[in-house]
């Protein structure tokens, strides 16, 4: 048996309990991973409460969470890939809720793992599957920014928005920021120029790209989306992370895919320095439910991540 975070019923952090769960069976081609740190995502706990059960279907209990670094303790039968002792990082995500990150073991497809970035700790390195692969999938597959184009990215200072600023950034495109006014200077040294959220939102950006903007990056949904559109240059490209009334504005809606190639790209990325990952707040797992609190909140630079007691 293995100590693990789960739920039995949607709802509240309230919900969630500390205590034994079956360690993880091992299919031929996962392996098992020790888990060193997981990430607090907002779609964990969007879960949690049941918004995504017309997509996913929960398997109760639930142990939730699809961020992980960790290290190989066991590979599947048919997997090369990796070995025992590999440093691994994850976006273990599938196609239903049940076998999360949020506990001692995992067992993760290979689909889903890259090697862990030698120059980032296992807190750090937690951080970056889910957040990063959305950053990296929306702008290249989905926005498909150029060099030279401007680029509106919302919530520059949070996990994904902050990803986006630096990869934006490293393809050679400007990046407008929104954050709010305390998180200005870290926009900053993410390499965007930033705005303030609130009413008013699409002439400030005016004021800096009086032409528009090519793309704009959503992470937020509601009025942030409608300044969004409101900015785009003629035939300008819009996708939005968490609002479906993207469509309504000719844009689209994008859900991150596991992606092996991906993350280790965005690994390698990581270890020239290209990439960094800011970790707010750490909670050792039996505090799992502060850290979703704290998440919940939406006032997070950066990311909250969980850590695992290691022996070794």
């Amino acid at each position: 048996m293995m100590k693990a975070i789960s739920y039995s019923a949607y709802g509240g952090a309230d919900v969630l309990e500390y205590g034994e769960r079956p360690d993880p069976k091992v299919g031929p081609d996962s392996v098992l991973v020790k888990v060193r740190a997981a990430a607090v995502n907002p779609v964990d706990w969007k879960a949690r409460e049941g918004y995504l059960q017309s997509q996913l279907e929960a398997v109760f209990p639930v142990i939730p969470g699809w961020d992980v670094s960790g290290v190989v303790v066991q590979p599947g039968i048919a997997v090369d890939e990796f070995a025992v002792g590999d440093e691994v990082i994850g976006y273990v995500r599938e196609d239903f809720l049940s076998r999360g990150t949020f506990a001692e073991y995992v067992a993760a497809p290979v689909r889903t793992l890259a090697r862990k970035p030698l120059n980032l700790s296992f807190e750090e390195a937690a951080g970056l599957p889910l957040a990063g692969l959305t950053a990296y999938q929306v702008l290249h597959r989905w926005l498909r920014i150029q060099e030279g184009e401007t680029v509106l990215v919302h919530a520059a200072a949070g996990g994904v928005g902050s990803l986006a600023v630096q990869l934006a950034r490293h393809a050679g495109a400007r990046v407008i920021g929104t954050a709010g006014e305390h998180n200005h200077d870290h926009v900053r040294q993410l390499g965007g120029e930033p705005v303030a959220y609130g009413e008013g939102l699409a002439d400030r950006i005016r004021a800096l790209a009086p032409d528009g903007v090519d793309a704009a990056f959503d992470t937020v949904g509601g009025e942030a989306l409608r300044a969004s559109a409101d900015v785009l240059k003629p035939g300008g490209r819009l996708t939005s992370i968490t609002d479906g009334e993207v469509f309504s504005y000719g844009g689209r809606y994008a859900f991150v895919r596991p992606d092996a190639t991906d993350l280790a790209q965005l690994g390698a990325l990581a270890e020239q320095g290209v990439v960094s990952v800011h970790v707010d707040r750490i909670f050792p797992l039996e505090q799992a439910a502060d850290a979703y609190r704290l998440n919940e909140e939406g006032r997070t630079r950066g990311k909250i991540v969980v850590t695992i007691p290691w022996d070794g």
